[in-house]
């Protein structure tokens, strides 16, 4: 198969959040985030990540969202959820668009929302009814990333891989929300996949995102499916701990990845995002992430590329 970047093997990416570390300028007066925004993007550019996202600093994957959804008040749904008269993330990877060729659009995931969110009124009996409405209200979301020129949305789903979520209900709404891009969609799924690792590569998406460090079941599960042609996000560096893995580690995984799906299909990232982390390890686990690539591009005779 063509490499997702054409003429890259072994593209980096980010699954999203980096830490915020707001800083007190005249801009900021104004927007108390910019500042993080631009620090966060600078970051991975600097670190060397191929794919970069917005930095994802202004708030967690549920309240971000939330919070700008009519029907929603703080975590607790009031009424019928309705889209925002206002696009939620377009500002800041806008940004990031300024600043860098290959960026991701990021939204939370219609499930893993609801089941973040707590039912305070009479117009849903339950999340799953809850889920079409929030997956209307991405979709005008998405639609409005994918305006912007990015090179792929990403849907984080966590819950799918609790047992808690119905995946078939799930899956239709990515699929609402994917059919508003033409650019290709990518699943985040954390934890293990063993479970559900036939509805996980049923999804209607072209990129299936996993952790791979600490769940490193995950790939080999993968490996065994007919993946029908989806590329494959590969978490390879451990984003739950500060303790920066060695080099040789890192490289290890990525050569186990290449044997078991081949460098083609590969994309490399974090096992998840790096908001919990310090500036500065979040900074070097993206470095020692990319500069692991770079060794094993160059074993498949492509190390001239990022």
């Amino acid at each position: 198969m063509k490499p997702f970047i054409p003429g890259q093997i072994l593209p980096t990416t980010v699954v999203g959040s980096f830490p915020a570390e707001p800083r007190r300028t005249l801009r900021s007066l104004l927007d108390p985030f910019h500042e993080a925004v631009c620090q966060a993007v600078d970051a991975q550019i600097s670190a060397g990540i191929t794919i970069i996202s917005d930095g994802q600093v202004r708030g967690d994957m549920i309240g971000t969202f939330a919070s700008k959804l009519p029907g929603i008040r703080g975590k607790d749904v009031i009424g019928k959820v309705m889209p925002s008269g206002q696009t939620i993330t377009t500002k800041d990877t806008r940004y990031a668009r300024t600043r860098h060729q290959y960026v991701k659009g990021v939204v939370t995931g219609p499930s893993s929302l609801s089941h973040g969110l707590h039912l305070n009124t009479p117009n849903y009996r339950s999340r799953d009814e809850l889920i079409p409405d929030i997956a209307d209200a991405l979709s005008i979301e998405a639609r409005a990333l994918g305006e912007l020129g990015i090179t792929m949305l990403q849907i984080d789903e966590p819950i799918f891989s609790t047992g808690v979520a119905d995946l078939d209900l799930g899956r239709t709404a990515i699929k609402q929300i994917a059919q508003q891009v033409s650019m290709p969609v990518c699943l985040h799924v954390c934890g293990p996949l063993t479970r559900i690792i036939d509805d996980y590569v049923r999804m209607p998406v072209q990129v299936l995102d996993f952790e791979g460090s600490v769940d490193p079941e995950n790939l080999s599960s993968l490996s065994s499916r007919d993946l029908n042609g989806k590329y494959i996000g590969y978490g390879c560096v451990d984003s739950s701990t500060a303790k920066l893995e060695d080099l040789e580690t890192v490289i290890t995984r990525i050569r186990t990845g290449v044997e078991e799906l081949g460098a083609e299909r590969l994309i490399l990232d974090p096992d998840c995002g790096l908001r919990m982390l310090s500036w500065d390890v979040a900074f070097a686990k993206l470095s020692r992430l990319c500069e692991a690539a770079a060794v094993v591009r160059s074993e498949t005779g492509s190390d001239d590329h990022q």
